[in-house]
């Protein structure tokens, strides 16, 4: 199983170095890939320009918007040329984790309507894989630039609804658990394959997770206050969220070795503590 690492772009009032200095730690410390987290009513940085700073200071790590909520961007053309930018910024090192979300403030300050997120996310998708090939659809020309993965940079469909697995048989790679423990990725994981053989899809859909750790000094405390303060729009659920962080290196082991038998293929590990130790700690106690 790949070990991912998310970059602390969504915890609020880092510097805006400390993206680039992450990512060239992360990529020496042997990690298969960088995540971001999506919001917009929140002090986080946006994750497509995010993904393009730690590009120019890579040259193997992945990149992976785990996830990105797709709907509230509205344009589906625009939105494929950002991604294929970073793409081909990146040299074709693009995986894109994409979901509709739960969140309504996100799409009301988007001026996006939250009940129309599937309609609009299946228009979407459409126009990305005919911008990602290159199709003119009656335009002078098509909408570049092309990306380098041919056909586009693969993406790993997020959520648990029916519409979720049609969406990944149609255009996906893969699923991706949002966070959540082993055993509901092991089940999406079965429902990712059987819509995926049912489709006649060769081979077998990817699949991911995230989860969040924080080590070191006052590790606990360090999450409780991220994390409280992120998902504080659930109510009491967020307690159970801070309560699920892996605060310590053996357990971090312990995940790592619970979702590789639940039939994970990476699990992208995101920071609570924006302190650049951070990287190397998280890499330890992962076995990397």
């Amino acid at each position: 199983m790949d070990i991912g690492i998310g970059l602390p772009s969504t915890i609020t009032g880092i510097p805006g170095k400390l993206i680039p200095e992450w990512a060239i730690a992360a990529e020496r410390a042997g990690f298969s890939t960088l995540g971001t987290i999506d919001r917009v009513v929140y002090g986080n940085l946006e994750t497509i320009p995010t993904l393009a700073a730690a590009a120019a200071v890579t040259e193997r790590i992945g990149l992976t918007t785990t996830i990105l909520i797709a709907p509230y961007r509205g344009n589906g053309a625009l939105l494929a040329k950002q991604l294929a930018s970073v793409d081909v910024l990146s040299g074709g090192r693009l995986t894109v984790g994409a979901a509709v979300g739960g969140r309504q403030d996100d799409y009301e300050v988007a001026d996006v309507p939250f009940t129309e997120r599937g309609r609009i996310f299946d228009e979407q998708l459409a126009e990305m894989r005919a911008v990602w090939n290159q199709e003119t659809r009656g335009r002078a020309h098509p909408v570049g630039p092309a990306p380098v993965q041919a056909g586009g940079p693969p993406i790993l469909f997020g959520g648990e609804a029916p519409a979720a697995f049609r969406r990944l048989a149609e255009y996906g790679a893969g699923w991706i658990l949002g966070g959540g423990r082993p055993e509901q990725l092991a089940a999406g994981a079965e429902k990712a394959k059987a819509a995926w053989r049912e489709a006649g899809r060769e081979g077998e859909p990817r699949v991911a997770a995230l989860a969040y750790v924080s080590l070191g000094d006052d590790a606990e405390e360090h999450a409780r206050r991220y994390l409280l303060d992120y998902y504080g729009f659930l109510g009491d659920f967020a307690e159970q969220i801070a309560g699920s962080a892996l605060t310590s290196p053996k357990a971090v082991a312990a995940a790592r070795a619970a979702f590789a038998d639940a039939g994970c293929d990476e699990l992208v590990l995101f920071p609570c503590n924006p302190d650049l130790a951070q990287v190397d700690l998280v890499a330890e106690a992962a076995g990397l």
